[in-house]
């Protein structure tokens, strides 16, 4: 009986000490996975501080909280334990599903476009019946819905790349680093986000009269950029929805992705230059593919309207 207790407790020991060794790997495992998700991590910090850009500046905070809340609980929750599951039952699901995704960001990333450079009309002072009150809290729940969806889109390819550098790894080891990129991205992303959005407070504490001469000038430096930055922050968010959007997509076409590794290393000898001439050609992409899918989704919406709102209209 002591025999076999004995030999028991060796095993288990053994065990602990085969699983202490794998799981020795997940730092590494968990640096090499955000290093390549590096680029998405980017266009998600762009992409999101204007979506608080307009509203109240003291519910600042709060909605960034609210997204990456949202962010972490699909992550953590969602993606991680569904791209477990793909890649054990139906790995070649997965390229499919994201591709789906990068086109959901093409099509965002043409809207904003199209807003950008279609004629406004005047406003008249007559209302109209299409005119539409919308009230703060409601302006903030489709602007934290509009975010969350964009981010799920991003963190959806960000899980999917952090398991593709685990997929060989023991199950303990994917749920760990999955785990822990879930939350170490999501703490990066939004606490910088957040110092974004914040960064004209921060300006304003700094301009005031009791801080040294130097520091009172950074800060009405900081107060007079922040507008100009945040505007073309968002100009870079709507690029890297087309630009990281159209990359999905062509990462899952070969008749798309070769020309393009081809195009890189014809280029390798400036890599300034391959990066630039690939974003801009794959943002490009990424506003036609938008287009497209905004036509068709125009003219589904006309021969499917129903017969009241043919009369109607």
């Amino acid at each position: 009986m002591a025999t076999g207790l004995l030999a028991l407790l060796d095993d288990v020991a053994a065990l602990v000490k085969v699983s202490a060794a794998s799981l020795d790997d997940v730092p590494t495992q968990v640096a090499k996975t955000t290093g390549k998700v590096s680029g998405i991590v980017i266009d998600d910090t762009a992409v999101t501080p204007k979506y608080v850009v307009g509203l109240d500046p003291k519910r600042e905070l709060s909605i960034i909280f609210q997204i990456a809340k949202k962010s972490l609980i699909n992550k953590a929750i969602f993606l991680g334990p569904a791209a477990l599951v793909l890649g054990y039952f139906a790995p070649s699901v997965i390229p499919y599903l994201l591709m789906l995704g990068g086109a959901y960001l093409c099509f965002e990333g043409y809207e904003k476009v199209h807003s950008m450079f279609s004629k406004t009309h005047e406003p008249t002072d007559e209302p109209t019946d299409e005119m539409e009150v919308i009230t703060p809290q409601q302006l903030e729940k489709e602007r934290v819905g509009s975010a969350v969806r964009t981010d799920f889109i991003l963190s959806a390819e960000i899980m999917a790349i952090a398991y593709a550098t685990v997929a060989n790894s023991p199950l303990m080891n994917q749920i760990v680093v999955l785990l822990t990129v879930a939350v170490f991205i999501t703490i990066a992303v939004y606490g910088f986000v957040g110092l974004i959005v914040k960064a004209d407070d921060i300006g304003v504490h700094m301009a005031q009269k009791k801080f040294h001469p130097t520091t009172q000038k950074i800060g009405r430096g900081i107060v007079k950029s922040m507008p100009k930055f945040l505007t073309i922050l968002g100009y870079v968010g709507t690029a890297a929805m087309l630009w990281v959007g159209a990359e999905i997509i062509a990462h899952g076409l070969p008749f798309l992705h070769h020309p393009l590794e081809s195009l890189e290393h014809a280029l390798s000898g400036v890599p300034a230059l391959a990066w630039l001439v690939k974003v801009v050609l794959l943002a490009l992409g990424g506003v036609l593919l938008g287009f497209v899918i905004a036509l068709v989704l125009n003219l589904g919406k006309k021969l499917f309207k129903r017969p009241a709102e043919k009369v109607a209209s």
